[in-house]
């Protein structure tokens, strides 16, 4: 650094104590840089000093490529046209609304097998008390609140979590950075100070370890359940469906009605793998028809049997219902729940859609349309009290059995599609946040990246479903089951959006607590309900949801407790540095890419490397591939940068971040190239940087600055320019006008004579030139094959679960190079052993 020498004494000692990562001293620390000033010194070297070293002064792009202006969510825009959004609305009907739309094949079948029908009162209470089930949980509760807690424009149990993730550092897995609250859709902005309860309410969460546990096992529960209505819903909805042919063909009994129901099965699990983007256009047309036919046939029944059930609008018939029933009627609530299933849609398929599309479909079509078809059947019954059985296929209109038929076994198809891909998602986004083992993905679609398809996870759904449909034989039994998982995911979705309104909201803390009193103690009846049932088929999704839960959660735990020996276990500069940049072997060409899960430090995986080859190569980059909670990480902030040792050790780190919805499609070569650029471009940040230091250590700075003798502080320019790291950022983010854009910033601080130029330093040449040989000479993955063994002295359970449960799944889960598409001819594994 030949430009601190040239400058003064205590300038150079200055910049050479800033720059020491640069030497590799300090190559990852996280110190600040004004710890090594005492405030005397950091007055004396006046504003522009100031200016330039109050950030921590590394020069990598850790804290600078991460700062664009990125939209990832551009259909979540509020300036979309009218026609877009209603175009939006109509596609919605064939992913969000097909559970919700099916519900009338069952609801009022289930209801009246518990409760029979003996004055019109019955009829008009249970339809009272579904028409408000429906007015209250989806359209008040979801439509109105629940879709404003989203994340970026994603919904979901997972998305309500990164939300939280980034407003208190609940998340078990210590590896955040303060780099990460500057990706353009980390939209971290703490609860401002005057609000104490929103801060006592972080201080909380972040203090106790058994909060952050508790709030991590509400998540997966809340994702079990939805993994458990992804078996439920197509057994459900393809066998009611199919039901209606039993008495309209002879011979066709409970045998033949699951036989049929296992072969449509089949059949739609067998398709998954070519996606639903070609069939996708389809889907919204089918649905809008069923639901015309839904409206259609309600206006029919009314008009033609009882014009009087508009009475049910009385709340008072459910009073009336439950006085007249007592028990009967508080256990038909198991079969009311199920007019709701699929409202966790909503939410969960946010991400696709935008919030007013799915408030305008549902209150203008999927709404009226529902309360039409349920008074429609209300009003057949009260006519004909026996047909409660069948009551939606005998409430069909003649000569419209057969078309009405069809097209409900469309939508029960269409409806148990839209819950197989949000299985698929769950499982995605739980496995991106370290909550699921790998599995293999693959993505059907290149345009949309939310159409993926999980083999493990579609045959095992499969498998299940034929299982369920086999063992139940008929739709009440699984309607038991099937209410307890949809209430269990509402009651997750209840109590993390009344954390999000207390603590990043910042609600009036009267109406944040009149949402979990109002909508909880609604679910909680329904749970209350529900749960009675587990004798008759409820056990089901609860031990769904208990085997997901303890695989999920043993994964979470071995990996945090893995992570942490790796952290412990780390090598430390001193034995780096005593190596020299030789690292005590021979260097040759080529560059190895070793993959770790450490975002500081050097990886005790390095050392066995050390031991084990015979030599090593010429450029070692540390890769950490992390998942930060955020929806997308935009390409031009994926990577971060820093030097690790000194300059002749040729080593760096780079952080490739994803988030949970992000789409991993690049190849190992796509991979190489991006990595190498960045590289590229960090190294010619890396020489500007140092360059514009050592001109300013040449600098006297008082012919540059203006003393103020009011407040006794020093004015500079650079306070009407701002700081020097904006056009640095955004010579980044710009192809054609880099040095144009940084000269033009820096001019009005710095005299034309000393602006640096790349050109100029022949340690960037020589240092990329050495890069390109590396290049020609290709890529080895260098890669930890760990195992992971409890200490001898940890407790009996904490060695049954890691050395029996977790390495069951480490060895049968998918293998991270596998995710990277290398191959094996480039791959070099070392074994290590892990003591958690």
């Amino acid at each position: 650094m030949e430009g601190i020498e040239r400058g003064s004494e205590e300038n150079a000692r200055l910049l050479r104590s800033e720059s020491r990562w640069v030497d590799g001293s300090e190559a990852d620390s996280e110190s600040n840089p004004w710890s090594l000033m005492d405030e005397d010194q950091r007055q004396e070297h006046g504003s522009v000093r100031r200016r330039l070293i109050k950030k921590p002064k590394r020069v990598d792009s850790f804290d600078v490529e991460a700062m664009g202006i990125y939209d990832p969510n551009s259909h979540h825009r509020k300036d979309i046209s009218i026609w877009s959004t209603l175009a939006m609305a109509f596609q919605t009907l064939g992913v969000v609304y097909g559970d919700m739309g099916t519900s009338p094949l069952y609801v009022f079948a289930d209801v009246f097998s518990k409760v029979p029908i003996k004055t019109e009162e019955d009829v008009l209470g249970a339809l009272s008390l579904v028409m408000y089930t429906i007015a209250l949980l989806p359209f008040a509760k979801y439509v109105f609140i629940v879709l404003k807690a989203n994340d970026n424009g994603e919904g979901g149990t997972f998305a309500l979590y990164s939300l939280i993730c980034r407003y208190a550092k609940v998340n078990l897995l210590p590896n955040q950075q303060l780099a990460d609250e500057h990706i353009s859709s980390f939209k971290l902005k703490l609860p401002t100070p005057e609000l104490e309860r929103a801060l006592n309410i972080k201080e909380k969460l972040e203090k106790k370890s058994y909060l952050k546990t508790l709030l991590l096992l509400l998540v997966l529960m809340g994702t079990s359940m939805i993994i458990g209505d992804g078996i439920l819903t197509p057994a459900m909805s393809v066998m009611s469906a199919v039901s209606g042919l039993q008495g309209q063909i002879k011979g066709f009994d409970t045998n033949e009605v699951v036989m049929l129901s296992i072969v449509i099965l089949i059949g739609l699990f067998s398709i998954q793998r070519f996606g639903t983007g070609k069939v996708g256009f389809t889907f919204a047309p089918a649905l809008a028809l069923w639901f015309f036919c839904l409206g259609s046939i309600g206006i029919y029944n009314i008009l033609k049997y009882d014009i009087t059930v508009i009475r049910a609008f009385n709340p008072a018939y459910i009073y009336y219902f439950f006085k007249r029933n007592g028990i009967k009627a508080w256990s038909a609530l198991g079969g009311c729940v199920l007019c709701i299933t699929g409202a966790e849609a909503m939410f969960a398929d946010l991400g696709h859609f935008s919030v007013i599309s799915i408030q305008v479909a549902f209150t203008c079509v999927v709404f009226p349309c529902l309360l039409l078809a349920y008074m429609g059947q209300a009003a057949y019954l009260i006519t004909y009290p026996s047909s409660a059985g069948r009551i939606f296929y005998d409430s069909v209109p003649d000569g419209f059995f057969w078309p009405v038929l069809v097209i409900a076994t469309f939508a029960a198809m269409i409806a148990s599609q839209a819950m197989i891909s949000a299985t698929f998602s769950c499982v995605k986004q739980s496995m991106a946040l370290g909550c699921f083992p790998r599995v293999k993905i693959v993505h059907t679609s290149r345009k949309f990246m939310g159409q993926i398809y999980i083999p493990v996870i579609n045959w095992f759904l499969m498998i299940m479903c034929i299982v369920v449909v086999a063992s139940f034989r008929n739709t009440t039994d699984i309607a038991n089951a099937y209410g307890i998982a949809e209430v269990g995911v509402m009651m997750v979705s209840t109590t993390l959006v009344t954390l999000v309104m207390l603590l990043i909201w910042q609600t009036n803390l009267f109406l944040a607590l009149c949402f979990p009193l109002v909508f909880g103690s609604v679910e909680l009846l329904y749970l209350s309900a529900v749960l009675t049932k587990i004798r008759e088929g409820g056990w089901l999704p609860l031990a769904f949801a208990a085997c997901f839960l303890c695989v999920m959660y043993i994964w979470n735990y071995g990996s945090v407790l893995k992570y942490r020996s790796e952290v412990s276990k780390k090598m430390s500069m001193d034995i780096m540095l005593e190596l020299g940049s030789t690292l005590g072997t021979v260097r040759t060409p080529g560059i190895g890419l070793l993959y770790n899960e450490l975002v500081q430090g050097t990886p005790s995986s390095f050392g066995q490397f050390l031991l084990s080859l015979p030599a090593i190569h010429s450029v070692i980059v540390f890769v950490c591939i992390k998942y930060v909670p955020v929806p997308v990480v935009p390409q031009e902030e994926r990577f971060l940068f820093r030097r690790v040792c000194p300059k002749d050790y040729h080593m760096f780190r780079c952080i490739a971040r994803y988030g949970y919805k992000d789409v991993r499609k690049e190849d190992h070569h796509a991979f190489e190239q991006l990595l190498i650029e960045s590289l590229e471009k960090f190294l010619r940040r890396e020489a500007q940087e140092l360059a514009l230091e050592s001109s300013i250590a040449e600098l006297d700075l008082d012919s540059i600055s203006v003393r103020s003798r009011d407040n006794g502080g020093i004015v500079s320019i650079a306070d009407e320019v701002g700081e020097l790291r904006i056009p640095l950022m955004h010579d980044q983010r710009t192809d054609g006008g880099e040095s144009s854009t940084f000269e033009a910033s820096t001019s009005l601080i710095l005299p034309s004579s000393i602006m640096p130029s790349a050109e100029e330093d022949p340690s960037l040449e020589y240092e990329l030139s050495a890069l390109r040989e590396a290049i020609e000479s290709g890529f080895t993955y260098l890669l930890a094959r760990g195992d992971v063994r409890a200490r001898k002295e940890s407790w009996f359970l904490k060695k049954l679960v890691i050395n029996y449960f977790y390495a069951f799944l480490r060895r049968n889960c998918r293998a991270g190079a596998a995710n990277m598409s290398v191959p094996h001819m480039n791959i070099l594994r070392a074994g290590m052993t892990y003591m958690v």
